[in-house]
This record gives C-alpha cells, sequence and structure tokens, in this order.
C-alpha cells in the first residue's frame, strides 16, 4: 500500500510539473490584470502582444528543432538581422518581386544552416563556437551591405502586400499570430508522430544509441540546422515588413529571447524535452511578463534582466526536468525488474 500511494504521489508531482509553466503563465496574467485593470486585460493589448511577440515565438521555434538534437545554434540572432537587410536592400534598390526576394532569403539562410550542419557533424566544431563563428560573418556581411547605416525606403514607401505580412488582421487577429500556430503545428506533429521527428530526440539523448539502431545521426543533425536557419530567414522577412528600415545591429536582440523560450519550453508539456507546444507556452509567459513590465512604466533595462534571469531560471529548470525523467525511468526499470523477479 505504502508502495502504491508513493507511485501514486510521484505520477501526481509529475503531472503538477507537467502543467505547472501554464498554471504560471495564468497567475501571471491574472496579477498584472489587476494591477493594470484598464489597460491589460485588454483585447488591443492582446493583439499588441501577439504581433510583437510573433518574430521571437518564431525565433524560438527555430532554435527549439537544434535543442532537440542537444545541438545550439548562436547565430539566429545574426541571421534574422541579416535577411531583414538583404530583404531591405533588394526591395530598395532592385525591381525584383517582394515574394521572390522572401524566397531568395530564406533559401540563402538555408545555406548558412549547410554550413552550419557540416562544420558541427563533419568538422566536429562545437555547436556554440561553429555557429558564433558563422554569426559573427553573419553580422560582418550585414554591416558591409549597409555601410554601417541604415537602409530606408523611398518615399513612396514599400509594397502594401509586403507589409501586409505583418500588418494584416484575420478574424479580427494579427497574421503573425498564424505564422507562430502553423509552424507550432508543423513541429509537433514533426516530432511527435513522425519516426524522424522521434530519432532527433534518440539523438538528443544519446547520440550513440541513435547510430547502433540505424538513425543517420549526421543527416538529421545537418536537417535541423538547415530548418533552423529557413525559420530564422522567414523571420528576417517578417522583421523586414515589421521595421520598413534596415538596420544592421537589430538582429542580436531576438537571440536571448529566443533561448529563453525554447530552454524554458522544455519544462513543459514534455518534461525535460525541447517540445513545440512547451515553447510556444514560454513564450507566451515572456510576452505576458514584457507587457506588463512595460505597461508598468520600468526603466528600459527591466527588460533585458527579466530575459537574462528567466533564461538562467530555464537552464536550472531544465536541467532539473532532464534528471526527474531520468530518474523517473530509472525507477520504473526498477520496479518493473522487481516485478518480474517475483
Amino acid at each position: 500500500m505504502a508502495k502504491k500511494n508513493g507511485n501514486e504521489s510521484q505520477s501526481l508531482a509529475l503531472r503538477i510539473g507537467t502543467l505547472g509553466l501554464p498554471i504560471l503563465m495564468v497567475i501571471i496574467f491574472v496579477v498584472f490584470s489587476l494591477l493594470l485593470p484598464s489597460t491589460y486585460p485588454t483585447i488591443s493589448n492582446l493583439r499588441g502582444m501577439l504581433s510583437n511577440q510573433s518574430i521571437p515565438a518564431l525565433l524560438a521555434l527555430g532554435a527549439m528543432i537544434p535543442i532537440v538534437t542537444a545541438k545550439f545554434d548562436l547565430s539566429m540572432g545574426y541571421g534574422i538581422g541579416l535577411t531583414h537587410v538583404v530583404v531591405m536592400w533588394m526591395i530598395v534598390n532592385t525591381h525584383v518581386a517582394w515574394p521572390l526576394i522572401c524566397i531568395l532569403s530564406i533559401l540563402g539562410m538555408a545555406v548558412v544552416g549547410l554550413i552550419n550542419g557540416l562544420l558541427v557533424e563533419f568538422a566536429q566544431i562545437d555547436s556554440f563556437i561553429a555557429t558564433l563563428g558563422t554569426g559573427s560573418v553573419l553580422y560582418a556581411l550585414s554591416g558591409w551591405i549597409t555601410g554601417g547605416g541604415r537602409i530606408v525606403p523611398p518615399q513612396q514607401g514599400l509594397p502594401k502586400g509586403f507589409t501586409n505580412l505583418i500588418d494584416a488582421h484575420v478574424f479580427g487577429l494579427p497574421i503573425s499570430a498564424y505564422y507562430v500556430v502553423t509552424l507550432v503545428i508543423i513541429l509537433a506533429v514533426y516530432l511527435e508522430l513522425l519516426p524522424a521527428g522521434r530519432g532527433l530526440y534518440v539523438i538528443g539523448s544519446n547520440p550513440r544509441a541513435a547510430e547502433l539502431i540505424g538513425i543517420p545521426k549526421r543527416r538529421y543533425v545537418i536537417t535541423a540546422f538547415v530548418a533552423a536557419s529557413c525559420v530564422t530567414g522567414f523571420a528576417g522577412c517578417i522583421l523586414a515588413a515589421q521595421q520598413q528600415v534596415g538596420n544592421p545591429s537589430i538582429g542580436g536582440e531576438y537571440l536571448l529571447p529566443a533561448f529563453v523560450g525554447a530552454l524554458l519550453g522544455s519544462t513543459t508539456i514534455r518534461l525535460g524535452r525541447a517540445n513545440a507546444l512547451g515553447t510556444l507556452v514560454a513564450v507566451a509567459i515572456l510576452a505576458i511578463g514584457v507587457s506588463g513590465i512595460q505597461q508598468l512604466g520600468a526603466d528600459f533595462w527591466v527588460t533585458p534582466l527579466f530575459n537574462g534571469l528567466t533564461l538562467l531560471a530555464a537552464v536550472g529548470l531544465a536541467g532539473y526536468s532532464a534528471r526527474r525523467r531520468l530518474k523517473s525511468g530509472a525507477e520504473a526499470s526498477r520496479r518493473s525488474m522487481e516485478t518480474n523477479e517475483n
């Protein structure tokens, strides 16, 4: 009976841990709603959060893909900066149609992802070092293209279809929110239901075991980097439509929130594992927190402080969740062996 009660309490603790982040999200929202009843719990504020946080959400989902394989892509912040600069430069200085410009930009970032994957898997360079190096190159390219200044659109402005990539609304909600939801669905289905996605999880937890059971580790990891860079390229196009000015130094500020969302997301829904739904919940918490902090009139440095502290908490919680998952698996195996012996 004692063992049964212990198992039930452990199962309850795991369920609470799985839902801890969504519960925290609700609590934070309620607190800010009570503090700011006239401005915070409003439709306009919700629309603002959905629009402002769509790009960090896309980057967080992109960053999550290599994290599934226990790799990190630090070039994403510089990649989104370069992409939006290239898009703005081509729209302003060429007669190429903007949809083709966006496609070419995303394909260009796919090449960057391929280079990252090759450096990590074939050159055997640690993903931190490899992607930080390529990121520095991307940042240099942004400065070279802009000459250190800004790319300003002509007096007639940018094409309406292009700016509608971020300005349009569908059923009363910003269209950018639908980009995020669509990507979450795609990643959730791929990672949870398809063999290739489950193979990425195996690589992340035990690369040697993945190779022994026939999973093509190198190809899968390279594909993960390419997919992450494609998401970065798409986010860069959306950033260009949002900012409508090419700024070579803007990309770096998106890197920290992206990794906060991806790492914090591994502490919910699927404990100890990076997952799309968890990342979405984590990004929602960041959006709710940042919006509340800004409406309270906090100084400009409070937002990066909030992101930094949240990242530290996310890393700690992610490690704790992974250890709990391993401990639960070991205890389940032990109980199974005891049952078989009896």
